[in-house]
């Protein structure tokens, strides 16, 4: 990341991709904030290349980082007419696991699906797992869906935003959230918690008194997607409700770097 002063690393939340980078990106209303978004998160079809191949691809402000590389990926033409995403590669393939699971807002409304991914080398079913992992995400379409209500979200398909991984033994940067991120999310756990708290108690009062901490009551899967914050099955907030940047300081930001 040359011409960025040490320590300025592009450091972003689930939240901030989701509702910030990937909302913007579907909307393409403004072409000089594409064009500023472009050098940070490009656009690129990665099932052409191998995971080892795609930190080289990585937009001009993170294509050195050591641990994480974010790509813009277009709607393929098999998705268009209704069918599966086609996801090989010449090395191999990539495998969804687990389930997926919702990113929220810091005002906790449910804004999109992140599915994670692990590469396999080879073909199926005789591939070799490897250490390389992805995030997909996908903005949901509309404001006024609810994770609560066991429905699947609607969502936007023409672009997904993706963060490639290698796993570590060592804890990565986006698993080392600040202090003020943690509260939130806990704030954010205990609120879900005490709905589902206040409905049980309308079906069951006399399961009430055997729930168990916050903690563990918000793990539970609602329909078939999971919570999720970073690397974690509670909800995403941010520090604040004011959002981190607007349009016009991102633009600064990194039009101003090309001076630093």
């Amino acid at each position: 990341m040359e011409g960025l002063a040490p320590g300025i690393r592009f450091y972003p939340t689930e939240e901030e991709l989701v509702s910030f980078y990937l909302h913007h990106k579907l909307e393409g209303n403004r072409e000089d904030l594409n064009r500023v978004m472009g050098r940070v998160i490009p656009v690129l079809d990665i099932y052409e290349y191998s995971p080892w191949d795609l930190p080289q691809y990585a937009g001009e402000y993170t294509h050195r980082d050591p641990e994480q590389w974010f790509f813009f990926i277009p709607r393929q033409e098999s998705e268009a007419r209704g069918g599966r995403p086609k996801r090989l590669t010449t090395a191999g393939y990539w495998k969804a696991t687990g389930s997926p699971g919702y990113v929220y807002s810091s005002n906790n409304r449910c804004i999109g699906v992140k599915r994670t991914m692990v590469f396999y080398n080879g073909r199926a079913p005789i591939g070799r797992k490897t250490d390389w992992k992805m995030n997909e995400y996908k903005a949901i379409e509309g404001e006024t869906f609810s994770s609560t209500t066991g429905e699947h979200p609607r969502l936007r398909q023409e672009f997904s935003l993706c963060r490639v991984y290698k796993k570590s033994k060592c804890l990565r940067s986006f698993d080392r959230r600040p202090i003020g991120v943690e509260i939130g999310q806990r704030r954010a756990q205990k609120s879900q918690s005490d709905e589902r708290a206040r409905a049980s108690t309308h079906q069951n009062p006399a399961m009430v008194e055997t729930r168990s901490s916050p903690e563990s009551s918000s793990s539970g899967d609602h329909g078939c997607f999971n919570q999720t914050g970073e690397g974690s099955s509670m909800p995403m907030a941010s520090l604040g409700n004011d959002p981190l940047w607007d349009l016009d300081q991102l633009h600064n930001w990194f039009c101003g770097g090309d001076d630093m």
